[in-house]
């Protein structure tokens, strides 16, 4: 028996030897962020999204948490790459592909900041988000320009010179788009990260529309790498977008097999015709970005597609607002849907009078407003609620408001 135990492990050995036969190696780790340097991962969530972006100066921005399938091993690749809470977290669009991982994310690293467009979705699995935010991050934004100055780009800054722009949407100086072939797409949030004269684009599942709206703006669109729109799939990056953004580098996030086709052969092509390096998750894994300012070097963590050093072509310090953004006539208004209550919950549609626990904002006379056709909700003593003359629901609790609403970033409820 010892015999043939040995010869057994010998055969083993010699056909582990053989070409064709042997181990395959596990794809390597990425390293952790280069210090001085802009670093972007673009994760592999599986057929989702999810980039991480960690400043020369350790700022941390986590945009989408792909599918609920992907929350262990996002959570894990998380805690290995982040110290402390992100500082900021954007959700692009309430789809399940793009916010499903991201409870999990949250309960692995924490988080200061929110960010939504703010677009109301029937999904049950978004407003358990939103109230698991409300609970659990200290601020939660939407992408509103500065009211002072609406004709200008909110910009976040994240130090060293880096800066990330939200180009869409830009409620209330514009209203979201509707009656599109998909409006939770359409109202993506697209974000232009820039630093020295390089950039990325990040596009969520933003479609045709969403680009049209960009293209008439003045804004200088151009990036060194970017973060294909929907996975890759066709009613996306349309020959007019890519030919403004001229990417010298494209990043597909989707998953192996996937069920619909992405990235789909038009998208590949059209990319092509731009002469942009292709890089895919379901293919490449786990894809790094590093940025000194003046150059993006990507790379893989399987090394199919190579790597890559790309010179910016941004001027330094160049604005991406090239003059006021004014609303365009396809800022359509999002059509608003009277909703009637879930079987077993008790919010109100109607004022009525609060009856909250001692020890809340509303035990102490104060109460929990929303105006009609807003996503967020308010202190009733917020300046606010005092400006419009809107008709407005009061809430029995921050609960109740908080199934339906967000809380409101002036006020902080």
């Amino acid at each position: 028996m010892k015999v043939f135990a040995r010869l057994l492990a010998l055969l083993v050995l010699l056909l582990a030897a053989l070409p064709g036969h042997a181990a395959a190696p596990a794809s390597p780790a990425l390293p952790s962020p280069a210090p001085g340097r802009l670093t972007v991962y673009f994760l592999d969530v599986g057929q989702g999204d999810a980039a991480l972006i960690v400043s020369p100066t350790g700022k941390t921005v986590l945009i989408d948490g792909g599918p609920p399938e992907a929350s262990t091993r996002l959570a894990a690749r998380l805690r290995e790459l982040v110290k402390g809470p992100l500082d900021l977290v954007i959700l692009t669009h309430p789809h399940l592909d793009h916010l499903g991982g991201l409870r999990a994310a949250l309960k692995a690293v924490g988080a200061k900041r929110f960010m939504d467009p703010g677009f109301d979705h029937p999904s049950e699995a978004y407003r358990d988000l939103l109230d698991f935010v409300g609970n659990e991050v200290g601020q939660v934004m939407s992408p509103e320009p500065n009211p002072a100055s609406p004709q200008t780009l909110l910009t976040v800054g994240l130090g060293e010179g880096v800066a990330l722009t939200v180009l869409w949407p830009r409620v209330p100086q514009e209203a979201f788009l509707a009656d599109t072939r998909s409006d939770a797409n359409a109202n993506s949030i697209v974000t232009k990260l820039t630093y020295g004269k390089t950039a990325f684009l990040f596009t969520g599942d933003s479609e045709p529309p969403t680009e049209a709206v960009l293209l008439q703006k003045p804004v200088d669109l151009t990036a060194t790498v970017l973060k294909v729109a929907h996975h890759g799939g066709k009613h996306s990056s349309t020959a007019a977008f890519l030919e403004r953004v001229k990417p010298q580098a494209a990043v597909i996030s989707c998953g192996v097999g996937n069920d619909y086709g992405h990235p789909s052969p038009e998208v590949l092509g059209r990319l092509k015709d731009v002469r942009a390096r292709t890089f895919r998750t379901d293919q490449d894994g786990e894809v790094m970005a590093v940025s000194d300012g003046t150059t993006v070097t990507l790379r893989s963590a399987k090394g199919g597609a190579g790597a890559a050093s790309l010179a910016g072509t941004q001027r330094a310090g160049s604005p991406v607002a090239l003059g006021p953004i004014e609303p365009t006539p396809h800022g359509r208004a999002g059509r608003s849907v009277e909703k009637e209550p879930e079987p077993g919950t008790s919010r109100s549609r109607t004022p009525v009078e609060p009856s909250a626990p001692t020890g809340t904002a509303a035990a102490t006379g104060e109460r929990y407003v929303s105006l009609k056709g807003s996503k967020v909700f308010h202190r009733e003593s917020c300046s606010t609620l005092k400006r419009s003359k809107n008709e407005r629901t009061v809430y029995s609790s921050r609960a109740d408001a908080l199934r339906e609403r967000r809380p409101a970033e002036d006020c902080h409820p």
